[in-house]
């Protein structure tokens, strides 16, 4: 078994903001490592912009090797299955175990996938990226009526992305649209997806897929044969396993150094990290990564760790699959092509930052 000082597991956007800063800054002693499903990390921001043709697949990922040589980390390419917080190891995929002394979580979750009866119903979801576009490109070629299940932003932008490319499109939400955003938005959310023709069902939750029929309570509410899942984030089973201390929902609790409340010489962070007041949101997790970088630099050297204090507003930029966005910040939104190309201008930076040569 291959020993580490640190592994870092997952190529999420906290991790890939410590590399960056590793690759421009000294990085602390010892041997570390990056464990990653893929040789590429992609930007969930430009996936609309994607799927709407303004970007192409090169646009919106981060080849990993070059940041690991700059940052001087080794890259793992291999996929996680099981961890003992205990024994600080990691199981792989194909049967290998990994062990450090620090370990660092920025895995994300998987889409919640409602309970299916029967196959004449074709489900894909959003996440693992890779997996979601070749599935995605497969149904390009005969496009068919189709339902999205999530009412959240990344539900709005792909319905706004993809209006145009099938025949019929429905949003189901099992809440009202855009919870926890401005009435503003929702607002403007709605509109814009009215105009483009797509059918939106809030406060309707999708219990089971029933053959060709999405069931809300023990009504069928949409009949097809293609289903994109855009849902909630659920924790990855296997956190839930490892022994660490999770929340109900089996993501792994933290406290403000970003170490898990029950083994402090694991570090989590991102989507698959419990932390009040921190929300499953991309914004968070680029905002961890300065503190996780300072914090494990910090425990390697045996210097005192800082605290991460989540930020009370985030702001909201929402594709609209026209070039244009919506905006929400605090009790105000707007909408237009100046927002939009607002959006692509911090999309692209943030992936300018993290793109290494050689």
């Amino acid at each position: 078994m291959s020993h580490y000082d640190l592994i870092l597991i997952g190529a999420g956007h906290a991790h890939l903001g410590v590399l960056r800063r590793w690759a421009l800054v000294e990085r602390p002693p010892g041997r570390i490592a990056l464990l990653s499903a893929g040789h590429d990390a992609w930007y969930s921001g430009m996936l609309p912009g994607l799927l709407a043709g303004r970007f192409s697949a090169d646009d919106c990922r981060i080849e990993l090797a070059p940041l690991c040589r700059a940052a001087k980390v080794e890259l793992i390419v291999a996929e996680a299955q099981g961890l003992s917080a205990a024994q600080q190891q990691v199981e792989l995929a194909d049967g290998r175990m990994l062990g450090a002394s620090w370990l660092s979580l920025n895995v994300g979750g998987q889409v919640a996938q409602p309970p299916q009866q029967g196959a004449d119903m074709q489900l894909l979801a959003v996440k693992p990226f890779a997996d979601f576009l070749a599935g995605w490109q497969a149904w390009q070629a005969e496009p068919q009526p189709l339902a999205i299940l999530g009412g959240g932003a990344a539900g709005v932008e792909l319905a706004l992305a993809l209006a145009d490319q099938v025949p019929q499109l429905a949003l189901f939400c099992a809440g009202t649209l855009l919870a926890g955003h401005n009435a503003g938005l929702h607002l403007r959310a709605l509109g814009h997806l009215r105009q483009r023709g797509v059918q939106v069902r809030e406060n309707c939750p999708i219990e089971r897929v029933d053959e060709d029929c999405l069931i809300s309570g023990e009504v069928p509410v949409w009949r097809g044969h293609r289903l994109l899942l855009a849902s909630g984030a659920q924790a990855l089973p296997w956190l839930a396993q490892s022994g660490l201390s999770c929340d109900q929902g089996g993501f792994v609790q933290i406290g403000a150094s970003l170490q898990s409340l029950s083994h402090p010489q694991l570090f989590a962070v991102g989507d698959c990290a419990s932390l009040p007041g921190a929300r499953k949101s991309g914004v968070y997790s680029v905002r961890q990564a300065p503190v996780l970088a300072a914090n494990l630099n910090a425990v390697l050297r045996g210097l005192p760790l800082r605290a991460y204090r989540p930020q009370r507003q985030s702001l909201a930029l929402l594709a609209t699959g026209d070039g244009g966005a919506l905006l929400g910040w605090r009790g105000w939104s707007a909408g237009g092509q100046f927002y939009g190309r607002w959006k692509d201008y911090l999309d692209r930076g943030f992936i300018r930052r993290h793109r290494f040569s050689g």
